[in-house]
C-alpha cells in the first residue's frame, strides 16, 4: 500500500502567525495545505475567505486543497482557482446542479472534488464518481474544528471504496475531521487515501513529527 496524502488544515493554525505554521507545512512531510471555507449559510460558521487563501498562496510551496463549504460556489470557483487553488472541493448538499459544478472547477484546470456530510449516503455520487478526482468524507459535522470522529465513517469509507472500484474511478477518498494516530491506521484499511488533520497537527508541540507518524503509516 501506498503511503497516504497528508493535508494538514490551516482551520486550526495560528492566525496571528500564518506565514511561519504554512512555512511548517512546506518543511514537513505534508502533501498539500487544506483550506476550510465556510459561509455561515451552509455551516454554522465563518473561517476565510480570499485574502487569507492568497496570502497562504504566497508562502506555501505544496498544492492547496480547498474545501468549500459555502451555498453556491459556482460564484466563486474561479476566484479560488485564481487565488491558488489546485483542488477545490464542492459540498453534494449545496449542489443541485453537481455535474454543472465540475465541469466548471475542470474547465479552470483544477482538481474537482465532491465533499459529503456524515448523514449524506455514498449513493449520491453514483452517477458522478467517474468524473471526480476526490471525495471528501466529513468524519465530523461540518462548521467547527476539534471534533469528535463519527465512528461510522469507516463503513461509509469502505462502501466509497467498493463504488470506486466498480465504477473504474480513479477519485481518491479524503477523510475530513477528528483524524488521529488512534484511527488513521483503520481509515487506510478501510480505503482512505488522504488524511485531513487538523487540530491534532497544530495543537501538538511537535506538529512535523504528528505528521511524520500519519506519512509513515501504510
Amino acid at each position: 500500500m501506498t503511503k497516504p496524502i497528508i493535508a494538514p488544515s490551516i482551520l486550526a493554525s495560528d492566525f496571528a502567525n500564518l506565514e511561519r505554521e504554512v512555512k511548517m507545512i512546506n518543511d514537513s512531510q505534508a502533501d498539500w495545505v487544506h483550506v476550510d471555507i465556510m459561509d455561515g449559510v451552509f455551516v454554522p460558521n465563518i473561517s476565510m475567505g480570499l485574502p487569507v487563501v492568497e496570502a497562504v498562496k504566497r508562502h506555501a510551496q505544496k498544492p492547496l486543497d480547498v474545501h468549500l463549504m459555502i451555498v453556491h460556489p459556482e460564484r466563486y470557483v474561479e476566484a479560488f482557482h485564481k487565488a491558488g487553488a489546485a483542488i477545490i472541493s464542492v459540498h453534494v448538499e449545496a449542489c443541485p446542479h453537481l455535474h454543472r459544478n465540475i465541469q466548471q472547477i475542470k474547465s479552470l484546470g483544477c482538481k474537482a472534488g465532491v465533499a459529503i456530510n456524515p448523514h449524506t449516503s455514498v449513493t449520491e455520487l453514483e452517477n458522478i464518481i467517474a468524473d471526480i478526482d476526490l471525495v471528501c468524507v466529513m468524519a465530523v459535522n461540518p462548521g467547527f474544528g476539534a471534533q469528535k470522529f463519527i465512528e461510522h465513517t469507516y463503513l461509509k469509507v469502505k462502501k466509497l471504496r467498493q463504488l470506486i472500484t466498480e465504477s473504474g474511478s480513479s477519485a481518491l477518498i479524503e477523510i475530513d475531521g477528528g483524524v488521529n494516530l488512534q484511527n488513521a491506521a483503520s481509515l487506510r484499511e478501510a480505503g482512505a487515501d488522504v488524511l485531513v488533520a487538523g487540530n491534532f497537527v497544530f495543537s501538538s508541540s511537535t506538529p512535523k513529527e504528528v505528521i511524520r507518524q500519519l506519512k509513515e503509516l501504510h
